[in-house]
C-alpha cells in the first residue's frame, strides 16, 4: 500500500513537472531559429554567481565611476554550443561544477505567436534566464527541455545559462560512473515559434497486435484548443479531421496497412497535421513488437537482435557526440559490424540518433542512467527517475525504431531497488504499452558450469538484459560450450553486456588480462560465441562496446590512460581483433 501511495504521488509530481517544462514534439519541423554557435562563458567553480554577492544572472553594467562588478562576460572567453566544455579548453578537462553560458539575439515579434526557448539537453542542472528573468529550470542530463518565453522577449535579447554538472549523491547517474561527466549545453538550443494555438504532442503508431489500423492522438494548447485537426499520410491514402476535447487532445482510429518497418526494408511514411495557422510534418514507419515465451517477434515473427553498446562519444575527438554527422558516424560503424540492433547507453542519446535509426533500419534500447549507487531509498530518485522517463518517451515515442525502454543498468538487488524499478515500469507501460520493457542485470548466479538468471526484477520485465564478464572480471568455471544457462522467467534474454580490454595494436597472450592483449579480447568474445551457442533462450547480444571511451575511474597508467578499453573499435576507429568474432558471428545469424 505504502508503494502504491508512492507511485501516486509520483504520478501527480511528474505531471506538475511536465507543465512546466514539457517537451515540444519534433522541434526540428517547426519554425525555429538556431542559437547555436558561439557563447559567452564565465566559470564559477563555487557557484559564487548564483546568490545576491555577484549575481551573473543579473549581468550588471557599471553606470558610473563609483560601481564595479567582480563578474563580466567577454567576448575573448567563449565556448561553442552545443558542446562540451571539457574538451574545448584543457583547464576544463577534469572541471565539474558551475559555468555561466550567455548568448544575446535580434527578435521581431510577429502577431501573437509563442515563443519558446528550447534544449536539446544540458549536463545536469541548469537554471536558464531571459533579459534577466527565470524562465525556468531543469535537471537531467540527457532530455530535451523548452519554455515559453513570449511575454519575456524585447528587440535585442540576452540568454543567460547556469550549468552545473557537479556530481551529487541523489543525482541521476550518482557519483561514480564508467563514462565521462561532460559538462555544458550539449545539444541544439533553438528558438521556436509557433501560432498562437499548435500542435504540442502527438502520438501515430499502429494499433497494438493489429497491423491494419493506425491510432493516436494530437494535443493541442494555446488559446483556441478545440479547433479541428487535420490528419494527412499520403502514402496510406490517410485525410482525417478530428476534434480536440476540451482538454485540446483529440484521439483518432482509421484503417490503413502500412508496409511495416524492419531492418532492410525501413519503410517511413511522411505524416502531416494542420491545426488552424500551424502544421508539423513528420516521417513515420509502423511495425508491432511483442514477446512470446522467450521469442522477441517484430511484426509477429522471431527476430535475433544483433546489437552493440554505443555511448554518445566521438573518441578520435574526445568529446560528446551531439550532430547529425556524428550519429551518421556511430550508426554506420554498427551497421558495418552487422547490427541490427544498438544499446543507446546509459541515456537518452540525441534526437538526431533515434531519427536516423529509423531510416537505417536499425531497432533500439533506449534507457534512463540509473547506474549503481543509486539512492533506491531516496523517495526524490523515483521522481526523478519517472521525470527523465516521462522526457524519453515523450520526445521518442513516434520513432519506430525503438523497440526497448530500458529502467536501469548493474542495480543491486535491494528491496528498494526493486520496489523503485517496478513502480518505474508500472509508470512506462501507464504512457507506453506498445513497446517492451527491459533493464540490465548482472547478479547471474554462478556454479559450475550453471548459470541462473536470479533476479525478483525479471518478473516485471518483457526482456530480460544480463551483463556478464566471464573470462575477464570474472574466470571460466568451466569450458564456456559447456555452459549452462537456466531461465526461470521463460521470457527472451539479450546478452546485454560482455567483453574485455585491450589496447589497440598491443599483442601478447590469449590467456592472460593482464596486459591488454588484443589477443586476449579476442579469445575471450571467441569463448563467449561458444557459450551462446548453447543457450536456447537468447535473443539477442550486445558486446560491451562499440569503441574505446572516455572514463575518469580507468587508471591503468600504461594500457588505459583514463579510457576504457573495452571497444571493439580503438578510439581512433581502428578494429581490433575482436571486431571479427563478432563480425563473422553476425554474419552467420
Amino acid at each position: 500500500m505504502k508503494r502504491k501511495t508512492i507511485y501516486i504521488l509520483s504520478v501527480i509530481l511528474i505531471n506538475t513537472i511536465s507543465l512546466y517544462a514539457q517537451t515540444l514534439q519534433n522541434p526540428y519541423a517547426r519554425h525555429a531559429t538556431s542559437l547555436n554557435g558561439k557563447w559567452q562563458v564565465i566559470v564559477d567553480p563555487f557557484n559564487s554567481g548564483a546568490g545576491n554577492w555577484k549575481p551573473v544572472w543579473k549581468d550588471q553594467q557599471p553606470t558610473n565611476n563609483n560601481e564595479f562588478y567582480e563578474y563580466a562576460f567577454t567576448n575573448s572567453i567563449t565556448l561553442e554550443v552545443p558542446g562540451d566544455w571539457n574538451h574545448q579548453k584543457p583547464e576544463l578537462v577534469y572541471y565539474e561544477s558551475t559555468v555561466w553560458y550567455k548568448k544575446t539575439f535580434a527578435y521581431t515579434q510577429h502577431g501573437n505567436n509563442k515563443v519558446f526557448l528550447y534544449f536539446g539537453a544540458v549536463n545536469y542542472q541548469c537554471d536558464v534566464y531571459i533579459n534577466n528573468q527565470l524562465a525556468g529550470s531543469h535537471e537531467g542530463g540527457f532530455t530535451p527541455f523548452q519554455f515559453e518565453v513570449t511575454s519575456k522577449l524585447k528587440d535585442t535579447n540576452s540568454v543567460i545559462v547556469r550549468v552545473n554538472n557537479q556530481r551529487k549523491p541523489d543525482n541521476i547517474p550518482a557519483m561514480n560512473y564508467d563514462w565521462w561527466n561532460y559538462g555544458g549545453i550539449t545539444r541544439d538550443v533553438l528558438l521556436i515559434e509557433t501560432p498562437a494555438t499548435y500542435i504540442a504532442d502527438y502520438s501515430i503508431g499502429l494499433a497494438k497486435n493489429n497491423y491494419d489500423s493506425i491510432k493516436g492522438w494530437v494535443q493541442l494548447a494555446g488559446d483556441n484548443i478545440t479547433q479541428p485537426v487535420n490528419l494527412q499520410i499520403p502514402g496510406l491514402a490517410v485525410n482525417t479531421t478530428i476534434t480536440p476535447g476540451d482538454d485540446g487532445r483529440a484521439w483518432f482510429a482509421t484503417a490503413a496497412k502500412p508496409a511495416l518497418w524492419q531492418p532492410g526494408n525501413p519503410t517511413l511514411y511522411k505524416v502531416k497535421l494542420k491545426a488552424g495557422a500551424d502544421t508539423v510534418n513528420d516521417n513515420i514507419g509502423f511495425r508491432n513488437i511483442a514477446v512470446n515465451g522467450t521469442d522477441i517477434l517484430l511484426n509477429g515473427k522471431p527476430v535475433f537482435l544483433k546489437g552493440i553498446n554505443i555511448h554518445e562519444e566521438i573518441p578520435q575527438q574526445r568529446r560528446r557526440a551531439f550532430s547529425q554527422a556524428d550519429a551518421m558516424q556511430l550508426l554506420l560503424q554498427a551497421k558495418e559490424l552487422g547490427c541490427n540492433f544498438v544499446r543507446l547507453t546509459h541515456y537518452a542519446h540525441n534526437e538526431h540518433m533515434v531519427r536516423l535509426a529509423d531510416s537505417l533500419g536499425i531497432m533500439l534500447w533506449e534507457e534512463v542512467p540509473l547506474w549503481q549507487g543509486i539512492q533506491f531509498t531516496n523517495l526524490a530518485i523515483l521522481n526523478k527517475a519517472d521525470t527523465m522517463l516521462k522526457e524519453m518517451i515523450s520526445r521518442d515515442k513516434n520513432r519506430c525504431a525503438i523497440i526497448l525502454w530500458s529502467l536501469s543498468n548493474e542495480t543491486s538487488a535491494t528491496p528498494a531497488r526493486t520496489q523503485t524499478l517496478t513502480a518505474m515500469a508500472k509508470f512506462v507501460r501507464s504512457i507506453d504499452d506498445t513497446r517492451l520493457v527491459t533493464s540490465a542485470i548482472n547478479n547471474a548466479k554462478v556454479e559450475d558450469n550453471n548459470v541462473t538468471i536470479n533476479d525478483s526484477l525479471c518478473t516485471v520485465l518483457d526482456v530480460i538484459g544480463v551483463n556478464q564478464y566471464l573470462g575477464w572480471y570474472v574466470p571460466w568455471p568451466a569450458t564456456p560450450s559447456a555452459m549452462v544457462w537456466h531461465n526461470p522467467y521463460n521470457k527472451p534474454l539479450i546478452m546485454s553486456e560482455f567483453g574485455a580490454e585491450s589496447l589497440y595494436g598491443n599483442h601478447g597472450s590469449a590467456q592472460s588480462n593482464g596486459y591488454w592483449a588484443e589477443e586476449r579480447e579476442e579469445q575471450v568474445y571467441k569463448d563467449q560465441v561458444a557459450m551462446f551457442n548453447n543457450i536456447p533462450f537468447l535473443r539477442g547480444t550486445c558486446p560491451w562496446v562499440l569503441a574505446d571511451f572516455r572514463s575518469e575511474t580507468r587508471l591503468q597508467p600504461v594500457y588505459q590512460q583514463g579510457w576504457n578499453r573495452k571497444g571493439l573499435l580503438s578510439d581512433k576507429g581502428q578494429k581490433k581483433k575482436a571486431w571479427y568474432v563478432m563480425h563473422a558471428y553476425y554474419a552467420g545469424k
